[in-house]
């Protein structure tokens, strides 16, 4: 008796929990066979590791035509046309561990078969009070120490001191005449 394995099959969907994007993997090929049985490959994987992700999404073919003379000299009118299409997928991962989510990318760049590339974007999301955190740092940038304050003022105090003690009157004494 043969027990047909899994890969045979579409993969475990797994729902998503929360709806937050955590990568999209972009698969380009020529030829759309190798470029099928990758993104079956990948979403086996994903599926194993716990990742809920979409199915291979198509999106439109990239068509590329050239005409080419097929002699240089008399036949002009003989003329051959060649052609090349990018067949593209994408796969968009949620609610994943950014460890997990790396090494999902790793094991698919580790076995990626010839003639399919693949782009990776990646999204990391930061930990709660981060803008606390944030606006806690800015603050202490622009907010200087109460003791450099309270030098700078001794120091234009002594200046406005000495230049009035040559005028004649105290800072504290001087009234503005109306």
């Amino acid at each position: 008796m043969v027990i047909p394995g899994r890969a045979l099959y579409p993969p475990t969907v797994i729902p998503r929990k929360h709806g937050i994007p955590v990568a999209e993997i972009h698969l380009r090929a020529h030829h759309h066979y190798p470029l099928d049985l990758f993104a079956h490959v990948a979403g086996h994987a994903a599926s194993a590791l716990g990742i809920p992700a979409t199915r291979p999404i198509p999106l439109p073919t990239q068509r590329s035509m050239w005409t080419v003379l097929r002699g240089p000299f008399i036949h002009k009118k003989s003329q051959e046309n060649f052609e090349r299409r990018v067949h593209k997928r994408v796969i968009k991962a949620w609610d994943a561990d950014p460890v997990v989510v790396e090494r999902w990318v790793s094991y698919l760049r580790k076995h990626q078969m010839p003639g399919v590339g693949i782009r990776v974007t990646t999204w990391e999301r930061a930990p709660l009070g981060v803008g606390k955190q944030i606006y806690e740092q800015a603050m202490e940038k622009i907010r200087p120490d109460p003791e450099e304050i309270k030098a700078l003022a001794e120091k234009i105090v002594e200046q406005e001191l000495s230049a009035t003690g040559e005028g004649g009157q105290s800072p504290e004494k001087c009234s503005t005449p109306s």
